[in-house]
């Protein structure tokens, strides 16, 4: 069974398991930051703002900033993980308008599925252009009590949601729990968001993107980071911001 069927099969066997702590294995870090001199700040191109500008990596992560930056900063995260949502409170501001916004640091996010809820809403977060990803997941962790609320009072007509066929299963998902509505309130319309949805191979795509690069990489949790290619495992932002600085950023 692929890990899309087994994520598809999780509504049914435990709706209402969506908690803000569920966010896997919290791991110590297993890899080292080089030092580095601190780096000069980098001109963005006329006219533009680093923090302004994205593009989707080969790993289907969003990079926000300098693509050729320096520091390289990745984050595994999943949409329904309470630990990312506080991070994101803690680390959002501060990481785009200090480090992103020198171009000395790109910040690349990339989904971790942990359940249906966080998949149809990755999908969803995909759903425009690739600036507007990552204001979108921040909307949805600054959200996260209401959303999951939502979907917790909905639980029995999210697991017949999820057996309709799958063209229809993801866009009855999002109906049911209100995220048509609370992506429409945020610039994808509902039959944008319909359409992202009922595009089955796309939504496949992402579970199977998150289960072999979690495996590869050694994801074991949410939020797991990676600087300059090396997994640093789950941290805070009182702990990252020094691993950043070790590199060069400052």
């Amino acid at each position: 069974m692929t890990i899309f069927h087994r994520i598809a099969l999780m509504t049914a066997a435990a709706p209402l398991a969506l908690t803000l702590s569920a966010c896997g294995e919290t791991k110590a870090p297993d890899g080292t930051v080089a030092e580095s001199g601190a780096i000069a700040a980098i001109a963005p191109p006329a006219g533009k703002q680093w923090v302004d500008m994205a593009q989707i990596s080969d790993k289907d992560g969003y990079i926000m900033g300098n693509p050729d930056a320096p520091v390289k900063l990745v984050e595994y995260a999943s949409l329904t993980c309470g630990h990312c949502a506080q991070f994101s409170a803690e680390a959002s501001e501060k990481l785009r308008d200090k480090y992103v916004a020198s171009g000395v640091v790109s910040y690349e996010l990339r989904n971790q599925i942990h359940d249906p809820f966080d998949l149809v809403m990755a999908r969803l977060a995909r759903c425009s252009q690739p600036e507007s990803f990552h204001p979108l997941t921040e909307q949805v962790w600054t959200n996260l009590n209401d959303v999951i609320d939502r979907a917790q009072a909905n639980g029995p007509a999210l697991e017949g949601a999820m057996q309709l066929p799958e063209n229809q299963r993801f866009v009855a998902f999002a109906e049911i729990s209100g995220l048509l509505d609370f992506f429409a309130s945020r610039g994808i319309s509902r039959d944008q968001a319909k359409s992202c949805l009922a595009d089955n191979a796309s939504v496949q795509a992402i579970a199977e993107r998150s289960d072999t690069q979690s495996k590869e990489l050694n994801v074991t949790g949410t939020p797991t980071f990676f600087i300059n290619g090396s997994n640093v495992g789950t941290q805070s932002w009182a702990t990252l911001e020094p691993m950043l600085q070790r590199a060069g950023a400052r």
